[in-house]
């Protein structure tokens, strides 16, 4: 299993559709702010798109080891973490608070966080997009539940 901790040396990659699109500038714009490398896989306005164009190219760069973790964001987070949860190596969570978002990590080893734009206000997802990043995989009894996850 992988470490515990996202190597933060590594950039972020992001992605939405167009009813997260104005919160994942907002969080890309967060993020820059504080030094941190970021990587938009789109969209790029807030035109109709399909949510999967974006969520598996989030998801294919988190798996390939090249970015520390994932954002998707969509209206409910629903699609988004569907499809992210799809590839092998991802394990996408959608989280609406603070402490969701702790857990996903802490417990379930999450490498993609999913936001639904449509039910968290920005700061909220600013604040779980900070805790998801800093959080550490406790490892322990949920180290043999998460190796569990994975199809293979």
């Amino acid at each position: 299993m992988e470490q515990t901790t996202f190597n933060l040396a590594l950039p972020v990659a992001i992605g939405s559709d167009h009813a997260g699109f104005d919160y994942k500038e907002e969080v890309i714009s967060y993020l820059e702010g504080k030094g941190v490398q970021v990587k938009d896989f789109g969209t790029h306005s807030v035109d109709s798109v399909d949510y999967p164009d974006f969520a598996h190219p989030v998801a294919d760069a988190v798996e390939s080891g090249d970015f520390a973790y994932g954002i998707l964001i969509c209206g409910s987070a629903n699609g988004v973490a569907i499809t992210a949860n799809k590839h092998q190596g991802i394990r996408a969570a959608i989280c609406w608070g603070d402490e969701l978002a702790r857990l996903a990590r802490s417990h379930n080893n999450a490498n993609v966080i999913c936001i639904p734009a449509r039910f968290v206000d920005t700061g909220t997802a600013k604040e779980m997009v900070d805790i998801f990043g800093e959080t550490p995989f406790e490892g322990g009894r949920h180290m043999n539940r998460v190796s569990k996850i994975a199809c293979s």
